[in-house]
């Protein structure tokens, strides 16, 4: 029979799977508390980073519908549960991990979808959300002024060629008055 306390434990990381749009799985081994605290803050408000008991969170992952990462949980391991945009998460772990050589990133999961520890570090490397989103749509204004550029262009350019055409036939009137020769009068 499971211990009470162990039970609310795998409870809350089945939620925490479930209620969290990725997860990266991490080893800590060589880093100070003061480091771990340093870390929690620079991942933000949106991410929760907490040391892990192996074990229970590997019967959480599979509680949670989340299988690929069992062959991950070895030595010290701690979770980064990410509830707001991956790349900033990502970024903040890869980042961390430079300046502190004993975080180790494992691996994660995105969506359900299994990440390696390549595959975050590739993830850290995209911009964030808002700049991909302002890019987009700094495209999308500039394809709706060129649009709009080309339906103007269309009538003026009609317009200025019926106005060519009228000065052009206004001109031939002129001239067709005085340059035309006079019919031959007819011969006595």
């Amino acid at each position: 029979m499971a211990r009470p306390d162990k039970a609310a434990a795998v409870a809350e990381l089945t939620d925490q799977f479930r209620s969290s749009n990725a997860a990266v799985l991490t080893e800590y081994r060589g880093l100070t508390v003061a480091q771990l605290k340093t870390l929690r803050r620079s991942l933000g408000e949106n991410v929760t980073y907490a040391v892990v008991k192996n074990t229970l969170t590997k019967i959480a992952a599979n509680e949670a519908g989340i299988s690929t990462l069992d062959d991950l949980f070895a030595g010290p391991s701690a979770v980064a549960f990410v509830a707001g945009d991956p790349v900033e998460a990502a970024k903040g772990l890869r980042d961390f991990a430079k300046d502190n050589p004993a975080l180790v990133i494992k691996g994660g999961v995105l969506d359900g979808k299994a990440l390696s520890a390549d595959e975050i570090k590739k993830l850290a490397d995209l911009e964030s959300r808002e700049v991909l989103l302002a890019k987009l749509a700094g495209a999308m204004k500039g394809k709706q002024s060129q649009a709009a550029t080309l339906f103007q262009a269309l009538p003026s350019k009609f317009v200025r060629t019926a106005e060519a055409l009228r000065a052009k036939r206004a001109e031939q009137d002129e001239q067709g008055g005085a340059g035309t020769p006079a019919p031959a009068e007819a011969a006595e």
